[in-house]
C-alpha cells in the first residue's frame, strides 16, 4: 500500500472574493506543488478548511486534486467529518476518485471515549478494500480528543488498511510511543512544521506541512539534505524555515497562507467566514516580512514570479 512521507503538504483550499471554492485556482496549486518537489498532497485537513465545506465541495477539490496530480505523486484526501455517516460517504468517494488514501481526523468537540473511537475507525476501516491506506490524524489541540498509544496500536493491530498517523502536537514523547507500534510497519508523520528534522531522525516517514503549501523549497531541501547525511546543512535550512513558519504564524491564521501564495502568483483567494482575510496593513506587513526572510537567505528560487 502506498504512504505518506517525505514532504506532504497540508493545502489550503483556494476561494473566490465570495467565498466559493475556485478550482482552477486550485488546480495551479496542484501543480505548483508537484513542480516544487513535495513528495504527496493533503487536501481538504485543517489548512483546507474542511468543517466549512459542504461534502460536495470537498468531493469536488478531492476530484480537482486527484486528478491534476495525475499520479506523479501520491495524493491522500482528508475525509473526516462531523457525522460517521459523512465521513463514510467522503471515504468511499475519495476511493472511487482516484485517491492513493485518506487521512481521518478523529472526531471533534464533542467528547468521546477511547470505545468510541476504535468503532469510528474500524467502521470506516470495513468500508474499505483492505488495500485502500488510511491514516489516522491526531490533533488534540483543534479536535478535543486525543488518539492514546493503546488506541492506535490496537486500530493498527486490527485494521490491516490503517497504516499510520498524523501528529499535529508538538510532542517528541508521543511521537517515540507512535514509533513503537508496528515498527518498520507504521507510519508516522509530524504535523508540526518546526519539529520536520528532528523528526525524521527519530524514525518519522515526514511532515505534513502546511507552511510547504507556500513556501515549499525549504521544506524539500531538508529532506534532500537529511537523506544524504548533509545534517548541519539541513539543520540550517530548518532554522531558516522556522523563520518562515513564525512569520506564516505556523497555520493559527490560513489567510496567511493564501495571501503568501498570492505573493507567489498562485491564487488562494479569500477565507470563509467567520475567519476573515488579512486587512491591507497586515497584508502589506506580511510581504515585508516575507521579503525581508528572502534576501535574507537568497532564496533566489522563491521569487514572486512563479
Amino acid at each position: 500500500m502506498k504512504r505518506l512521507y517525505g514532504v506532504t503538504t497540508a493545502m489550503v483550499t483556494p476561494m473566490n472574493e465570495v467565498e466559493e471554492v475556485d478550482l482552477q485556482a486550485t488546480e495551479r496549486l496542484t501543480n505548483f506543488l508537484i513542480d516544487k518537489g513535495v513528495d504527496c498532497l493533503f487536501p481538504l485537513g485543517t489548512t483546507g478548511e474542511m468543517f466549512k465545506l459542504s461534502l460536495e465541495e470537498r468531493k469536488r477539490v478531492a476530484e480537482e486534486v486527484i486528478n491534476t496530480a495525475a499520479e506523479r505523486v501520491n495524493v491522500f484526501i482528508h475525509v473526516g467529518a462531523m457525522t460517521t455517516k459523512d465521513t463514510l460517504e467522503l471515504a468511499k468517494h475519495a476511493w472511487q476518485a482516484g485517491a492513493d488514501g485518506i487521512g481521518v481526523v478523529s472526531p471533534a468537540f464533542f467528547n468521546v471515549s477511547d470505545e468510541e473511537i476504535l468503532e469510528y475507525y474500524q467502521t470506516i476501516s470495513q468500508s474499505l478494500p483492505e488495500d485502500f491506506p488510511i491514516y489516522l490524524y491526531n490533533i488534540p489541540q483543534c479536535s478535543g480528543n486525543d488518539l492514546s498509544v493503546d488506541v492506535v496500536r490496537e486500530l493498527a493491530e486490527k485494521c490491516a488498511n490503517i497504516v499510520g498517523i498524523k501528529y499535529s502536537f508538538p510532542d517528541f514523547v508521543r511521537i517515540k510511543d507512535y514509533l513503537t507500534v508496528q515498527p518498520g510497519e507504521f507510519s508516522v508523520l509530524t504535523g508540526a512544521d518546526g519539529l520536520f528534522l528532528p523528526a525524521l531522525a527519530m524514525g518519522c516517514a515526514g511532515v505534513v506541512s502546511g507552511v510547504s503549501g507556500a513556501f515549499p523549497e525549504p521544506f524539500v531541501e531538508i529532506n534532500k539534505l537529511y537523506a544524504e547525511g548533509r545534517i548541519e546543512e539541513a539543520q540550517k535550512v530548518q532554522k531558516a524555515g522556522n523563520e518562515i513558519i513564525t512569520i506564516l504564524k505556523a497555520g493559527a491564521n490560513m489567510s496567511y497562507f493564501k495571501k503568501a501564495l498570492e505573493y507567489r502568483g498562485v491564487q488562494g483567494g479569500s477565507m470563509r467566514s467567520p475567519h476573515k482575510d488579512l486587512t491591507e496593513a497586515e497584508k502589506g506587513m506580511l510581504l515585508e516580512e516575507i521579503r525581508a526572510w528572502q534576501e535574507k537567505h537568497v532564496w533566489d528560487e522563491m521569487s514572486s514570479n512563479v
